[in-house]
Formats: C-alpha cells, structure tokens, sequence
C-alpha cells in the first residue's frame, strides 16, 4: 500500500506527459489501422476485379462447340471469343458482371454471372435474322432493300453506327476482297504429257480464310478455295530424315475415295524438325500495316495479340525492329535484342490505326532495315501483317513483284499475315510471299496466331529448303491420266525443274508437304496406242517390265546455295483398299474432297457431305490440337449454307 501512495503523486505529476505519449501511440495504431482496413479493402477489390469465368458455348440444337463466339463484359470494352473448342476464359470486374454472348446467325444471350465461375450458353440459331438480313461490307442490309448480285461478307459482331470509325462507314456496303482465279487442273494424257512439274506450297491461308466464312454462314468465293493449302494446313505423320537431305519422300497409293475406278496417288514430304535452340539466330523486321483499313477489332488489336505470341517465343540472341506504314513509313523500333522483350512489347502495344496505305514505301524501309542488321548464317526475315489493301504508290501486282524479287536475292526472306475482311486483298499477299521466299497465313484468331507462331514456330520462321520442286514421270503402261489435285498457282515447265534459276517454294523446319494425283488406270494392251498423227509413241522396256507407276524426282537448294541437289523416289504398284490406306492417306483425301464440294469441282465425282465426314472421321487419327476435329465440325456445319 505505502508503494502505491508513493507512485500515485510521481504519477499525478506526469500525468500530462504520459497522456501525450498515450495519444501520440492511440494516433500510429489509428493510421496502421487505416493502412490494413485500406489494404483489406483494396485486397478485396483487387479479388473481385479479378473474377475468371470459364465455360463453353454450344449450338443449342445440336451440342456442337461454336468457335468465334464473341463475349463481351457488358458496359465495358472486355472481351474474348471462344477457340475452337467453343471454349472462353475472361476476367471480369464484379460477381454481378454481365455477360453479352453473340454470334452471326444467333440470338445474342446475356447473362448475370451471380458469383458464378463456371458459366456454359447454349445459342439458338435466329432463323428470321438468316432469312432477313444481309451482310455486306462492315453493315447490314435487309434483303428487301438489296437488288441485284451482292458480294457479301459476314461478320462475328457487326457494330452499331455510333460505334463505327469513318473507315467503317465508308465501307459499309462494299466489300472489295481480291482473289487470283483458279482455273482447275483437268486430266493429261500420259502419252502426251508424261511429266508433272510443280512448285512446292507450304502455304496454309486459305483454309483459315474459307473457315473465316464457313463460320459466319456463307460459302467462300470458288477463287477463295486453294486446295492444296487446305491439305498442308494440317501436319501429317512422316518420317523424320536420317540422310544427308533435308526431308524425306514419302508415297502411297490406294483407291480413290470420290471416284472407286480411279486411283489416288499420295505424296508427302516431311521437314526435318530441327530444336528450337539448335535453330540460327533471327534478324526480324516487323513490317505493320497501321492505315485506317485496319482500325477494326479483328485487324490491328488482333494483330498486336498475335505478334505478342511470337515475341515470347524469341531468344536472346534474336533481335526485332518494328517499321509500320500508312501514309507514310516510319521506324517504330530499331533493331534491338530479343533481351529487351518489355521495350518490343511496349513499342507494339502503341500503335494505333489511321492514314491510307504506302504499301511499296513500308517494304522498301523493312528491307533496309533488315539489311543494315543482316545475320550472316542467320534467318533475316521480314514479316509483314496487313489486310493486302496497298492502295497509294506502288500498288500494282506487277511492281510489288518485282520489288520483292529484287531485294530476295539478298538473301532477306518475307512471311506474309493477312487480317481481316471486306477489303481483304489474298491476291497482293500470295504474290509477296510466293516471290519473297516466304509463307502466308491468314490470322482469324488468337487460336490460329498461336498454331502459327507457337506451335509451327520453326516451320513457320526457319527455311530449311528453298526452290523445292517435284517433277513426277508417269509410266504409261500403268497410267492411261493423271490430275493434280490443287496447286493451279503452282505449276512449271517441264524445262524449269532443271533451271535454277527458276523460283519455287521453300520447306521450313518440321513442315510437311503433301500433294495429291488422281489416277486413270490404262487398261490398253501393253504396246499402247498411238493417238498422235504425226508422230508415234512407244514405250522402253523398262515400262513393259517393271512394277513402276511413276518416278518422283524433286530438286532443291539449301537456305543459302544457288545449286539445286536431286532427290528421286520410286511408286510401285502395289495399290490398296481405301479401308487398308494409311490416315495420312484418308484424311488428306477427306479435305481435297471438300475442297472439291466447295467449289462444286467438275471432277468430284460421288463426293458428298456424308461421305467426307465418315472418311474424316474415321482418320481423325491422333488430334493433340483440335485441328481435325475443327475440320469435322466446318464440314458439317457447311451442310446448312
């Protein structure tokens, strides 16, 4: 007791400064508590501003997965589109978030996500829209006001008018997209023509182009319609090259699925696949169409989407440069090190759309710059993105090709990326990439910007065979004709396989190639018949006794020769069932069989709807990406266009 008496005064005497020191401590714990209510609120915030919604959309009549799909936060510029699989994922800002699903063809759903995180839609086909409207250029027409033909093109989410850029408004109702005219290959006499001579293509635009339009409900242009680039835009299961040569050569021959009393000849080549690291460093010029043609969201957004794929892919020892044009070219990015990914990134996420379009200038500018940072024994290529619409300066097919002949010789390679509808120009880009040693892709999607940039990296960067040309000589005692199925484009002189002067394709790391030749058995005694006046034909004895079909002779050079080397391979007659071919065989037939369907070929034969999809599936075979399955999918749904 005495002990607290004698605290108490000493604490009444300090009692003001012990209150002082009692605030100042109540005041800091007052702020750190403000600082984690902050930081628990901004916690919280920061979860529900991260919402994942994950789910699939499906046509509610059939259950089929709908790629494409456009799904938009509502009341925000938020969105995503489905993959082929009809699979989404996109973030949203709120568990109340709502979702707005849409799609050509379709009534539009909207959904209150409710703190859900799995959210699958079912889309009901508007059968009164099909039957009223027309699409036309970026807009929309009922069909009462149109008259005469129209050269339509749909779109996944036309906009409303107050949403459209003028660029939009002056295309409404126009739509201008090029196409270089396929006359098809028809039947040659052996007798006649025994050599079959033709460039090689890698090239795989046109099928995600006519999928752009299977998808949005219409049948693609007949001239839209490359078959041989439907084939090659699926891989086939050859074997990898053990030899001195670059690729191997691989033959089968069965029955021909669309005309039984024929036979199919399959030819197929397959790259040798070469590691990513073991792969030569990269000189690369981004050479970026930025005019007012691609202010639209499945053009310059998309194509910024699609080159930030292939930045993640790009070593240290890579280096990029970044050169855009509109009405004039210009330098984005100097060359700079595949290290300083954030500064190439940064620079691609600036660009913006506007001005007409100096196509002509920009490759000038893109070669420059990829010749003052040339990698010797390095890949030094350009890759171009554009919608093909050169429409200031040099913009005739004649000049653009002879441009890029000039500069390829220096050893500078161009790939070629279209983007976009309506005023898409497929002519101008296969002329560059063809005469530019280079591939063209047709971008539609994030899904189809990662096959060619992730997925088919090497193949789609890294040339391991250029001029590569097949001449095929046809024994004419077991071949009465022959067609070629695909590659009108394609075709060379008999005179040109020996000249190396002569361009042809190029055969890029772990590629496959795969050509097609339908065949009519010559069923004539073994002497033949003559069916010149002038001039009789015989045969050696070589054909009279051997077992041969054909002989395959391909020529090619290496990325940096200029003298080609021969490879040569045999096709006995040893012909199968079509049930005993191989799925490279009965896949590949499927696809040229729907080539053939779309462009209601003269020489389809049985070919119909039902008859691709039991061929289809029943090769579907190993579908690690979805590819074939996809293909599955677009042939059935063209049933309906």
């Amino acid at each position: 007791m005495e002990s607290v008496q004698y605290l108490y005064p000493v604490f009444r005497n300090q009692k003001k400064e012990i209150l002082v020191e009692l605030k100042i401590i109540i005041m800091k714990k007052s702020v750190l508590l403000s600082v984690v209510v902050l930081a628990l609120l901004a916690f919280a915030y920061s979860a529900e501003a991260n919402i994942t919604i994950k789910g699939t959309v499906t046509d509610a009549a059939t259950g089929d997965p709908l790629p494409g799909v456009s799904i938009l936060e509502k009341g925000t510029s938020n969105g995503v589109i489905t993959d082929i699989n009809g699979y989404y994922s996109i973030a949203v800002g709120s568990e109340n978030s709502v979702l707005s699903f849409s799609y050509v063809g379709y009534l539009t759903e909207e959904i209150k996500i409710k703190g859900r995180t799995v959210v699958n839609v079912q889309l009901t086909a508007d059968v009164q829209a099909l039957e009223e409207v027309v699409v036309v250029g970026y807009g929309m027409r009922m069909k009462k006001d149109c008259t005469g033909a129209i050269a339509s093109i749909n779109i996944s989410q036309p906009q409303s008018r107050s949403s459209m850029t003028a660029y939009d408004m002056m295309s409404i109702n126009h739509n201008t997209e090029g196409y270089s005219t396929i006359h098809e290959n028809g039947f040659k006499d052996v007798t006649i023509n025994p050599l079959s001579t033709f460039s090689i293509d890698v090239d795989a635009a046109s099928y995600a182009n006519l999928r752009r339009f299977l998808n949005n409900g219409q049948k693609p242009p007949v001239d839209a319609v490359r078959i041989e680039e439907m084939i090659n835009y699926f891989k086939y299961e050859y074997p990898q090259p053990e030899d001195e040569h670059p690729f191997t050569v691989n033959c089968e021959l069965a029955e021909c699925p669309w005309n039984k009393s024929n036979k199919l000849l399959h030819v197929g080549l397959q790259g040798k696949d070469i590691p990513v690291d073991d792969l030569p460093p990269s000189n690369l010029v981004f050479l970026i169409d930025v005019s007012g043609s691609m202010d639209y969201y499945n053009k310059l957004p998309l194509l910024k989407s699609a080159f930030k794929l292939l930045v993640d892919q790009i070593r240290p020892e890579d280096r990029v440069a970044i050169v855009v044009y509109a009405g004039a070219s210009g330098l984005v990015l100097p060359s700079t090190s595949g290290k300083n990914k954030e500064t190439i990134l940064a620079s691609l996420e600036r660009l913006q759309a506007g001005g007409s379009t100096a196509g002509a200038a920009g490759l000038k500018l893109a070669y420059k710059v990829a010749e003052e940072n040339f990698m010797e024994n390095g890949n030094n290529r350009i890759i171009l993105a554009t919608d093909g619409d050169f429409n200031v300066g040099q913009s005739s097919n004649a000049e653009m090709e002879r441009l890029i002949e000039t500069e390829r010789e220096k050893g500078v390679f161009i790939s070629v990326l279209g983007f976009g509808m309506g005023n898409y120009k497929d002519d101008k880009m296969e002329i560059i990439a063809d005469k530019g040693n280079g591939n063209y892709a047709y971008i539609d999607n994030i899904q189809e910007a990662k096959k060619v940039f992730v997925n088919e990296f090497g193949g789609t960067l890294f040339t391991i065979a250029k001029d590569v040309k097949i001449q095929i000589e046809f024994n004419p005692v077991k071949v009465k004709e022959y067609r070629l199925v695909g590659y009108e484009n394609r075709l060379l002189n008999e005179e040109d396989f020996e000249n190396d002067k002569i361009d042809a394709g190029e055969l890029g790391s772990g590629h496959t190639v795969t050509a097609l030749y339908e065949l009519v058995l010559n069923d004539n005694e073994k002497d033949g018949k003559n069916r010149l006046k002038y001039q009789s034909t015989s045969v050696n004895e070589t054909a009279l006794e051997s077992n041969e079909v054909a002989t395959i002779k391909l020529r090619y050079k290496e990325p940096d020769g200029y003298k080609s080397k021969l490879i040569e391979a045999i096709v006995h007659d040893e012909s199968k069932t079509l049930a005993q071919a191989s799925e490279n065989f009965r896949f590949s037939a499927a696809v040229a069989e729907f080539g053939m369907h779309l462009r209601n070929s003269e020489f389809k034969g049985t070919t119909n709807i039902d008859s691709i999809l039991e061929l289809a599936r029943n090769a579907r075979g190993y579908d690690e990406e979805g590819y074939r399955s996809e293909f599955i999918r677009l042939v059935k749904s063209s049933e309906t266009l």
